[in-house]
């Protein structure tokens, strides 16, 4: 353990939704959820106005709008989310040489490697620095936990949410932890929260009390000693700058089951494609190649076959995918579809024997699938000239006439549109035929730079629950139906 709590551990406040309040200000201080908006959509951030109603991460949607019908449910903008993120990290690589990213909107920075005095008050003083150029340069907030290990300066960012930041003395670890439930420790999950509750264990101070041979016996030698060390406030690991990832996937979730086995297949094969295009951009090639299918009835399988060797060549993966998906019954119904590469490394070694067996076999199919392109391209540009444009709500628009604002709501061969950007007032709302020609998808602005309208506030997108604007609190901004 470090003698003053130089690992700083950042994390952005319900980073996508507050994104959006920042780039909407109609929405800000009022529950905004980002995520699929879809029928089997899957909530990805909620603000915290929304979080009130008890909306959370990873629950259904379709739960989410039961419990909070009036939030603002948003298609996300990875586009946005991904330059607000290098902006963030770009201020923490300025901090340190040692950054570890765990996501777009949290990092581990261990101060100490980037000549930080260990004084409590100098790394202090960093942390708030830092959250006031992350204000400055993104107009967003993140929390800030300082302790002398990753754990707890982990556990301190989330106890300084929203918009804070927390140190813990070394030395005061135990004392901290000890009436946390055991679910703060990182690897407990469900399982093994519940096998430790079987024993009579709820808490980090009744896993210390409990002792390392009791743990190891209930949970098993690596994973017992582990959390026996953890709940005592030890934690050694570094902070590592790069993080080796160990697999890589693409996965879609079909708003309509997939019954037709052909239908099944195509897909698989573009997954396929598409898994080949990020390990390729990676600069990686595996020797795994692994298949998932979710059934209708939410049942999960997944499959693998590992190669002779680490290849990144599409036609062997989509071959092994292929072959992998010949052992799976598909009659009920597919509900989501996903291929992955692990045993990653940074070389290829060509599959042969793969590639003699299915050399004449990809020559007919290159033929084959060029006759099936041209038709698919046919029909798909057949059926986007019957079938209106869709515009999801919350993507950017231009509008010839009005400028730049973003999609309410569509439905029924019209769509709404709000006409504001970050740095203005409230905008008005028109409404537009879905086909109309001044109306074309834009590109995500700036969520600072610009000169914020007279009266409008410069209060962060995020506040404190304490000075959020109450959920109720609307204001007025007029609507107006557009003729066009």
């Amino acid at each position: 353990m470090r003698p003053a709590p130089t690992i700083l551990h950042l994390d952005m406040d319900a980073f996508f939704a507050a994104a959006e309040q920042a780039a909407k200000p109609s929405l800000r201080g009022k529950p905004v959820v980002v995520g699929g908006v879809g029928v089997r959509g899957v909530v990805s951030t909620a603000s915290y106005e929304a979080r009130v109603f008890g909306v959370r991460s990873a629950m259904p949607t379709a739960q989410a709008r039961r419990l909070c019908p009036n939030a603002a449910y948003l298609s996300p903008r990875f586009t946005l989310y991904r330059q607000v993120s290098d902006a963030v990290m770009e201020l923490l690589h300025a901090l340190s040489p040692l950054v570890e990213p765990l996501s777009l909107d949290e990092a581990f920075v261990d101060l100490e490697a980037g000549g930080v005095p260990a004084e409590t008050a100098a790394v202090r003083a960093v942390g708030e620095k830092l959250r006031r150029d992350i204000r400055s340069a993104t107009g967003l907030t993140g929390s800030v936990g300082l302790a002398g290990a990753k754990m707890l300066a982990k556990i301190a960012s989330e106890a300084a949410k929203p918009n804070g930041l927390v140190v813990i003395e070394p030395g005061t670890e135990r004392e901290l932890l000890g009436p946390m439930t055991v679910r703060t420790l990182p690897g407990v999950g469900p399982a093994t929260a519940e096998t430790l509750r079987r024993a009579g264990i709820h808490t980090v101070a009744e896993s210390a009390e409990a002792g390392e041979a009791e743990l190891v016996r209930l949970l098993g030698r690596a994973h017992g000693a582990g959390l026996y060390a953890m709940a005592l406030g030890q934690d050694d690991r570094p902070v590592v700058a790069e993080r080796d990832a160990k697999s890589i996937s693409v996965e879609d979730t079909f708003e309509v089951d997939l019954t037709d086995r052909t239908r099944v297949r195509s897909e698989m094969l573009r997954l396929a494609d598409r898994c080949v295009q990020r390990l390729r951009a990676a600069g990686r090639s595996g020797r795994t190649v692994v298949i998932k299918v979710r059934n209708y009835d939410f049942s999960t399988l997944t499959r693998s076959e590992t190669l002779r060797g680490p290849t990144d060549d599409p036609a062997v993966i989509r071959e092994a995918a292929v072959r992998l998906l010949e052992t799976v019954d598909t009659t009920g119904g597919v509900r989501l579809l996903g291929v992955g590469v692990s045993g990653l490394a940074d070389f290829t070694q060509e599959d042969l024997f793969a590639q003699l067996a299915t050399e004449r076999e990809a020559a007919e199919a290159a033929t084959a699938a060029a006759v099936e392109q041209a038709a698919g391209e046919r029909e798909r540009h057949e059926a986007e000239e019957e079938r209106p444009r869709r515009w999801y709500p919350g993507l950017d628009v231009v509008h010839d006439e009005f400028g730049a604002g973003w999609v309410q709501g569509s439905g029924v061969g019209r769509v709404t549109v709000r006409f504001e950007t970050p740095w203005s007032a409230p905008g008005r709302v028109r409404t537009f035929a879905v086909e109309d020609s001044a109306l074309r998808p834009g590109e995500p602005l700036p969520l600072v730079g610009g000169a914020p309208a007279d009266g409008q506030s410069s209060e962060p997108a995020i506040l404190p629950k304490f000075l959020s604007p109450e959920p109720g609190d609307t204001g007025s901004v007029g609507e107006e139906i557009s003729s066009r």
